[in-house]
């Protein structure tokens, strides 16, 4: 406890860390502010339809996403999930288109011109989805919506929502700037967080109606939530360390190079794209569920509890995977790179064999990786079979813990590093945080 004393009062006593941690929690106080305003011409008490058919599937998430807003109608309905999306397909271009590959390669000019893309984009896609978000709300809310403001909820909606979203991607930017961490994925991870309270008495009220022996199985739980949060932590932080040598040079009376370093391979490059892929693909099914001859596949698809459900989720998030690891690791530039910095792994030639080495141990660690990825996406079906409340089951694994796990250490990181660099202590009394940053290539998320 003294250590952590200690260690808060090193970090108050930054002025600069100390800035960013303030900015950082008020401009998220002004994001959970924002997601308590209702849209224009709703009836926040008759949105009960529009909560119970957002507990599952897509919609699920996108409401986990925006902590709830989603479901409650609120002019930050749409989140920053947009943005996110725009993100990935500009990132996706990058690498598959070669005129991309060159503005990005321009250096901080390059990184601002993709990011004005970035954001046209977004204003395109938030404006699709807002309709969407229309037609649903016309579809299951339309008892909330105000007779007297109907004629005009299709127009202000889209415009509303539009300024809603581009409201928080201004506040993620924010707090990159001039915050603590990535701003984008804090909101994600605050908005997922507001939802764990609520889970967590849900799933305590349940287990009190069963007798004095379900406070024994709640204990249980709660220990076997920490387990997996601790092995998800190895699983992100997780890297195999290539070493690398590099050739000793002397300019004038001076020597350079002749270290030994380490090119830290990621067991999980691909962070939690692939169960969001993964997530999107076994959605795609229950959109047909109107029809006869598709409800009971449509029912299998949806229904995270079915043992088949798991097996066909499993396959697809080790097969994203392994091709998004593709998309964003490029073996070849890493082995240019150290040819062209005099560096070379012991034992391999320069060039195509250093390539196609790196690509080796690559492959050889990325399946352990996706296949530990893939039971961290079907855990909480198996929680939920466990008699665990749907809502408490979803932190026993997938996408919301490991962008919480993965948000919470790079933050950690950063605070950690600014204590190094004024000579105090770490977080860690052995050892250091790593956070994604610290991956070869990442995600966006």
């Amino acid at each position: 406890m003294k250590k952590l004393v200690q260690t808060l009062r090193n970090i108050w006593s930054i002025e600069d860390l100390k800035s960013k941690i303030i900015v950082t929690f008020s401009l998220i106080f002004v994001y959970r502010l924002g997601t308590y305003i209702v849209l224009p011409g709703i009836d926040p008490n008759k949105l009960s339809a529009l909560s119970s058919n957002s507990k599952g599937g897509a919609l699920g998430l996108i409401d986990a996403f925006s902590g709830g807003a989603f479901s409650q109608a609120s002019i930050l309905a749409l989140g920053i999930m947009p943005y996110i999306s725009a993100s990935i397909f500009m990132q996706l271009m990058t690498i598959l288109i070669p005129q991309m590959q060159k503005i990005q390669k321009e250096g901080a000019s390059g990184q601002k011109k993709i990011n004005q893309y970035t954001r046209y984009l977004t204003v395109i896609v938030t404006f699709v989805q807002a309709y969407a978000y229309v037609t649903y709300l016309k579809g299951l809310g339309k008892d909330a919506i105000l007779d007297s403001f109907s004629a005009y909820f299709w127009l202000t909606t889209p415009i509303v929502l539009t300024a809603g979203t581009l409201f928080v991607m201004w506040l993620g930017e924010k707090i990159t700037d001039k915050g603590l961490g990535n701003g984008q994925s804090l909101i994600i991870m605050i908005g997922i967080l507001a939802r764990l309270p609520r889970s967590f008495v849900q799933e305590w009220n349940a287990k009190v109606a069963t007798g004095s022996g379900g406070i024994l199985v709640f204990v249980i739980e709660i220990a076997v939530l920490v387990a997996i949060i601790m092995g998800l932590i190895v699983l992100i932080q997780g890297v195999r360390k290539v070493p690398v040598n590099y050739a000793k040079q002397i300019v004038g009376s001076r020597q350079f190079g002749g270290a030994r370093q380490f090119l830290p391979l990621k067991v999980n490059s691909a962070g939690v794209m692939p169960i969001i892929f993964a997530q999107a693909i076994m959605f795609l099914p229950t959109i047909f569920a109107s029809f006869e001859t598709t409800k009971g596949l449509a029912r299998l698809f949806s229904d995270p509890r079915d043992y088949i459900h798991m097996v066909i989720y499993g396959v697809i998030v080790v097969g994203f995977t392994f091709l998004y690891t593709a998309l964003i690791f490029n073996p070849k530039q890493i082995a240019d790179d150290l040819k062209r910095n005099n560096g070379f792994i012991p034992g391999v030639k320069p060039g195509q064999p250093t390539a196609d080495y790196i690509g080796s141990v690559m492959d050889k660690i990325t399946l352990p990786g996706a296949v530990l990825l893939a039971i961290v996406g079907i855990l909480p079906g198996f929680a939920q079979r466990l008699n665990i409340t749907q809502g408490f089951a979803s932190f026993f694994g997938g996408t919301s813990l490991l962008i919480m796990v993965g948000v919470i250490l790079d933050s950690l990181q950063q605070i950690e590093t600014q204590l190094l660099m004024r000579q105090y202590d770490g977080l860690m009394k052995s050892g250091r945080i790593q956070g994604r940053a610290s991956s070869v290539s990442n995600a966006v998320i």
